[in-house]
């Protein structure tokens, strides 16, 4: 199973693919959808949507696991970051792939054990449990860490039918 995790920005979001095996994860590949800041946002989305559907056309992944919005102090900066979500679901349902989101709190806690976790640490550990020979940057790490949460959410009790179900304070409600 391939699955493609996205952390969502207008101006960088990161994609990473990663394959699962059973319990063994291994890399396909990362990167960065840069969008021009000085561009429209309409064209600053279609830029997001378009560079999404080229990255899942290429790599054909089975599944979509993406980074949920956190409210910011900006309230302007939460509504450009959930259109850039919205460009990225967007490129995955166009895709027919079915779509799941995680907070950040819950990706950080399923892959570096703590959800307050420094960017560092984030990077740290997808270096270790995808075997790396180097550090991928903020944005590609974060895009890899939500794919290595969804991968561990399948396994376990993450594998019991919550579907309909959200995480509320660490307990499903």
């Amino acid at each position: 199973m391939r699955i493609i995790g996205i952390d969502p920005g207008l101006r960088v979001t990161g994609f990473g693919v990663i394959g699962r095996d059973g319990q063994r994860l291994s890399y396909v590949t990362s990167g960065c959808i840069r969008t021009d800041s000085s561009a429209s946002l309409p064209e600053r989305l279609g830029t997001l949507l378009e560079g999404l559907a080229e990255v899942i056309g290429a790599n054909r992944p089975d599944e979509v696991a993406l980074e949920k919005v956190f409210v910011n102090v900006n309230p302007q900066s939460t509504l450009l970051l959930g259109q850039a979500r919205g460009a990225a679901i967007c490129a995955s349902v166009i895709a027919k792939l079915p779509v799941a989101e995680y907070t950040a709190l819950q990706v950080k806690q399923a892959v570096v054990g703590r959800g307050h976790a420094a960017k560092r640490q984030v990077q740290e550990m997808v270096k270790r449990l995808l075997a790396l020979p180097g550090y991928p940057t903020t944005d590609a790490a974060d895009a890899l860490a939500c794919a290595i949460c969804h991968a561990h959410a399948g396994q376990g009790l993450g594998a019991l039918p919550t579907r309909g179900l959200r995480m509320r304070r660490g307990r499903l409600s």
